[in-house]
């Protein structure tokens, strides 16, 4: 990827919930079974459990169904070497690399709900860009909590990276418009726009986050460059309504999906491309601004199948 380090072993271990409990669970459900009907029966509405979804679980299902028909599979130990293959090329050869600016400083905006790690994840992503040698910026346009804009703070000391911030309840638009001329200024490389944790559910709040995204654009040439949305794994079924409603507000173009440590399922990491096809992008594994992988969907199926 280029920016990000692809450790297998560090995938695997924040993969571990969900590979005890996903994998051993289809491997308890499968192994030592004869294929059939009923057991495809279970074998559905285990996978419709794991966050994968209904409509991509039965077009797993059919592909099995029409396998076991024509003789190629018989056992359920089969079975989840097929997931395991059809998964791997369940996604297209998207370009998940963050794409910059030609030229000046690149912006990436930021969105996501309160609670979804949002905050955790713009450091994750700014230790790795500093890693790399670019210099970061940092705009806490979250303006209406003192918290959001402290949390900012005490990543970007512990980081070595500025920040810039407006007055408490003020326009979040004009902090990021300040950001932008501070970072052309400045000559950053790199612009991370941190915004209100709002929930999609609220029109009026989604406005203003398409607000901020309209100021970078006439202040920056083509920004910005990237929009990046902050998904709680945890959270399921419902994180694909979020991505769903801020694609249409901010044209998302590729999702950060945090807290895949901390969920016994998964399986949203598919329903993602299935049902939104936004690209994920990046996946945070563990706590530390360390623990964060590039999306590599070949990568991801090994470590979650692996003993």
């Amino acid at each position: 990827m280029g920016l990000f380090s692809k450790v297998f072993s560090q995938v695997k271990k924040g993969l571990a919930r969900t590979h005890q409990t996903f994998v051993g669970g289809l491997r308890s459900l499968l192994t030592g079974r004869t294929l059939s009907d009923e057991l495809l029966e279970q074998l559905e509405a285990r996978l419709i459990q794991s966050d994968i979804g209904v409509k991509t679980t039965a077009r797993l299902l059919e592909e099995i169904r029409r396998a076991h028909k024509e003789g190629e599979i018989d056992k359920g130990e089969q079975v989840l070497e097929y997931l395991k293959q059809h998964l791997m090329d369940f996604w297209p050869r998207d370009d998940r690399r963050l794409r910059f600016a030609e030229s000046g400083p690149t912006v990436i905006l930021v969105g996501g709900i309160n609670g979804a790690g949002k905050t955790t994840s713009i450091a994750k992503i700014a230790k790795s860009l500093r890693d790399e040698g670019k210099t970061v910026l940092l705009a806490a346009c979250d303006t209406f909590r003192a918290a959001a804009v402290e949390q900012l703070e005490i990543w970007s000391q512990r980081l070595g990276v500025e920040v810039v911030k407006g007055k408490q309840g003020g326009d979040p638009a004009a902090v990021a418009f300040d950001a932008c001329e501070a970072a052309q200024a400045r000559g950053i490389d790199v612009l991370l726009v941190d915004t209100a944790g709002r929930l999609h559910t609220q029109d009026h709040l989604m406005r203003q986050l398409t607000k901020i995204r309209d100021v970078a654009a006439k202040r920056i040439d083509g920004a910005p460059h990237e929009v990046i949305l902050v998904l709680d794994a945890t959270t399921g079924q419902n994180a694909i309504q979020q991505a769903r409603l801020f694609k249409q507000a901010i044209d998302v173009t590729g999702v950060f999906l945090a807290k895949l440590d901390g969920t016994a399922k998964g399986g949203i990491v598919v329903a993602i491309r299935e049902q939104v096809d936004i690209p994920v992008k990046f996946i945070g594994v563990g706590e530390t601004p360390d623990d964060v992988e590039p999306f590599d969907p070949q990568t991801f199926v090994e470590a979650l199948f692996a003993d």
